[in-house]
């Protein structure tokens, strides 16, 4: 009995040992993986330094390409905007007869209405169009000087009554046509001698949307361009601080450096770039908008939902994007020159 209860203890010992060794040898493996990505850190960040000229031609490409992406996104979504924001203001005018009573215009109405394409219907007798008339031109003296019963009497003869109508789709009017040129009611009082305006401002909007196709395609290939361009600085960056290092690499790899010690200096080196770059593409768009919003505004252009992003706490999502699209380029950049130059160094 004595000596199961010995043997119990001792193998009691040894498990309370054996966990304690574990536990012990689990910190040790911690705190070597810290020293070891710090020391990584750190190399990467003296080879950053120590090729500055051939980094700093690296992240001032990067940042052109980043610079380019954001353009072409922004420009895309603005111009689209603006295409969709003139739809929105497009009022197709249908002139009728002078003198057309608003009941008349209220069945025409009616008529129009039925059409699932109809947003809205304004009309408008031609005593309400002299109305206008008057309102528009009342800092006109010359005008309202001659304006006396019998001319009013004869303009309200002459001017035509009118409809204004909007539509949810304006690239589609077929059946808006078909009801205005077929349906009896509006082929009785509709003026023949003022046809209906339904082409004006397409094309500016036709004008506008090719801009925006225009602005995708163009800014993806100068993109692309200089993706490809900065990927080739910074291979030749990350193979030229290998060639620079290959003694150094050599006697790494003759103590029995891992793989991932003597990879790391030069993926952060490349990293570097991209954090750089991401923070002054980010700036440098940011600021550059800023500054020509106004002007864009001036003309018409919608940059809101814009503006809206980039004054929100949405914008530090937007940095963070600059900064990670740099360090996945760079990275990229730096595998490739390391899986196939640093075998060889």
């Amino acid at each position: 009995m004595a000596e199961s209860e010995k043997k119990e203890e001792k193998q009691k010992k040894l498990k309370k040992v054996s966990k304690k060794s574990l536990r012990s040898m689990q910190k040790n493996h911690q705190r070597h993986m810290l020293r070891t990505s710090a020391r990584i850190v750190k190399y990467g960040t003296k080879g950053f330094s120590r090729n500055i000229w051939l980094s700093t031609a690296a992240t001032v490409v990067m940042s052109i390409t980043l610079i380019i992406l954001f353009v072409t996104v922004v420009a895309s979504v603005i111009l689209t905007n603006t295409a969709e924001m003139m739809k929105d203001k497009i009022d197709i005018t249908i002139y009728f007869k002078p003198n057309t009573s608003a009941e008349v215009l209220s069945q025409l109405t009616e008529r129009l209405e039925e059409d699932s394409n109809i947003k809205n219907v304004e009309t408008s007798t031609s005593e309400e169009e002299y109305k206008k008339f008057l309102e528009e031109n009342k800092t006109s003296d010359e005008i309202i000087n001659i304006l006396d019963a019998d001319m009013e009497k004869m303009m309200i003869n002459k001017m035509q009554a009118t409809m204004r109508i909007k539509v949810y789709d304006v690239d589609n009017l077929d059946s808006v046509k078909t009801i205005v040129e077929e349906d009896k009611l509006f082929t009785q009082y509709t003026d023949k001698e003022k046809v209906p305006t339904y082409d004006v401002n397409r094309a500016e909007i036709a004008t506008i949307t090719s801009w925006a196709r225009i602005a995708r395609t163009g800014g993806i290939v100068l993109a692309v361009v200089f993706l490809i361009i900065s990927v080739l600085i910074i291979f030749s960056t990350i193979r030229m601080a290998i060639f620079s290092r290959r003694e150094e690499i050599y006697m790494m790899k003759l103590v029995g450096a891992d793989k991932r010690f003597i990879r790391g200096p030069f993926l952060v080196e490349a990293e570097l770039c991209g954090i750089i770059a991401g923070i002054v593409a980010g700036s440098a768009s940011y600021f550059g908008f800023k500054f020509l919003a106004p002007k864009l505004q001036s003309y018409g252009i919608s940059v809101s939902q814009i503006e809206n992003v980039l004054d929100s706490n949405k914008l530090i999502l937007v940095f963070l994007a600059f900064i990670v699209a740099g360090i996945i380029i760079g990275r990229i950049s730096a595998r490739l020159a390391v899986s196939r130059y640093l075998n060889k160094a």
